[in-house]
C-alpha cells in the first residue's frame, strides 16, 4: 500500500508474500518481475479489453459464475474472442491459485485484452493472434481502520455516461472517466468520488456502488448509469430475502445528505460504511441496517464459493 494522508476502500494491509507471487500470462506462470505483455498489446495501446475482480476465501472463489458471465458478455459486446471456454478459463485460474498455494485472503485481477497489434491502431483487424489473458492473484485484506471509521466521499464534476456514449455495464479497461473522478476526489481530500448521472441524480462511485438508508429502506441508483455490479446485485438480493425494503430508484444529493446511513459496496471490501459526503456527516456511521446487510452478504458470499480443489 502506498503511504498517503488518507486511506480509501481499496487500500490494503501490506503482505510480504506478494513479492513472490506467480502471475499467469497466457497460461505461463511468471514471477512478478517477469510478468510482462508487449507494448503492442491492445490493452496497453488502447485500453481495449475487459476484466473482473475476484475474491478468494476459505478455499474457494466467490461468485465465480456471475463474474465469468459478465466477463464473457463484455467480450461479446466489444466483439472480442477470448479463445477459451469458461471451463478452460476457470481451470487456468485455479491452476494459478494452486501454484501459489492460495486459499484465503486473496484478490484476483483477471484481465483479457484483444491481443497484440501489428501496428498501433485501434482497428481490431490489425490484431495479431489470440487475446491476451492475465491473472494476477495477490494477498489483500482491506484496512481494518477503513471498515470501522468509514470513508469520505466527494461529489465530482465528471458524470457517468449513458449507453449513447459508453454503456456503463461494460467493465472495460478504458477507465479514464472514473480515473478523472478519482483524481478530483483525491484532490478534495476524499477517499472515493460520488458521481452523478446526466440529469444530476446520484449514479455511483468511481470504483464502488453507493447505497443510502432512509427510514429503514435501502436505496441505490437504477442500473442505467452504473456497472452491473456483482456485489451490488447480491446486496439487493439479500435485503429482499431478509425482508429489508430495497429499491433501485433515482435520488438526489438532498436525499444523501439527510440519509440515516450510507455505505459503498464492491468485490474487494464488501460493505464499507460512509461517514461523510461533501462535508455533511452521515447521521449513523455503520448503523444497524448497514451492519445487518454486511452480515447477510458475508453469509451469501460463503455459500457462493467455487472450490479451488
Amino acid at each position: 500500500m502506498m503511504e498517503d494522508e488518507h486511506a480509501g476502500v481499496h487500500d490494503y494491509e501490506t503482505d510480504p508474500r506478494n513479492a513472490d507471487i506467480l502471475i499467469s500470462v497466457n497460461g505461463a506462470l511468471k514471477p512478478r518481475n517477469e510478468a510482462v505483455v508487449s507494448v503492442f498489446d491492445s490493452g496497453y495501446l488502447l485500453g481495449d479489453g475487459v476484466w473482473e475482480g475476484l475474491r478468494v476465501m476459505e478455499g474457494g472463489v466467490a461468485f465465480l459464475p456471475e463474474h465469468l458471465k459478465r466477463l464473457y458478455a463484455g467480450a461479446k459486446t466489444i466483439d472480442m474472442d477470448i479463445a477459451l471456454t469458461p471451463a478452460e478459463l476457470t481451470a487456468r485460474l485455479m491452476d494459478c491459485l494452486k501454484a501459489n498455494g492460495m486459499r484465503d485472503g486473496v484478490h484476483i485481477r483477471l484481465m483479457v485484452t484483444r491481443g497484440i497489434k501489428k501496428t498501433p491502431y485501434q482497428g481490431p483487424r490489425f490484431t495479431i493472434g489470440k487475446a491476451t489473458v492475465v491473472i494476477i492473484p495477490e494477498y489483500k485484506r482491506p484496512l481494518a481502520k477503513v471498515a470501522s471509521a468509514g470513508v469520505k466521499l466527494f461529489t465530482v464534476h465528471q458524470r457517468r455516461t449513458g449507453p449513447a456514449e459508453q454503456d456503463q455495464k461494460l467493465n472495460s479497461h478504458s477507465k479514464l472517466n472514473c480515473i478523472l473522478a478519482c483524481i478530483q476526489a483525491d484532490k478534495a481530500g476524499a477517499d472515493e468520488a460520488l458521481m452523478l448521472d446526466a440529469a444530476g441524480f446520484v449514479a455511483t462511485c468511481n470504483s464502488t456502488h453507493f447505497f443510502i438508508v432512509r427510514d429503514g429502506e435501502v436505496w441505490t441508483s437504477p442500473p442505467e448509469y452504473c456497472l452491473g455490479g456483482i456485489t451490488r446485485g447480491n446486496i439487493l438480493r439479500v435485503c429482499r430475502e431478509a425482508g429489508i425494503p430495497a429499491y433501485e430508484k433515482r435520488f438526489s444529493l438532498f436525499d444523501v445528505y439527510s440519509a440515516d446511513e450510507a455505505f459503498i459496496t464492491g468485490t474487494f471490501a464488501g460493505v464499507t460504511p460512509v461517514r461523510d459526503v461533501d462535508g455533511r456527516t452521515i447521521a449513523s456511521v455503520d448503523g444497524p441496517v448497514s451492519q445487518r446487510v454486511r452480515e447477510l452478504y458475508k453469509a451469501l458470499q460463503a455459500r457462493s464459493l467455487t472450490p479451488i480443489g
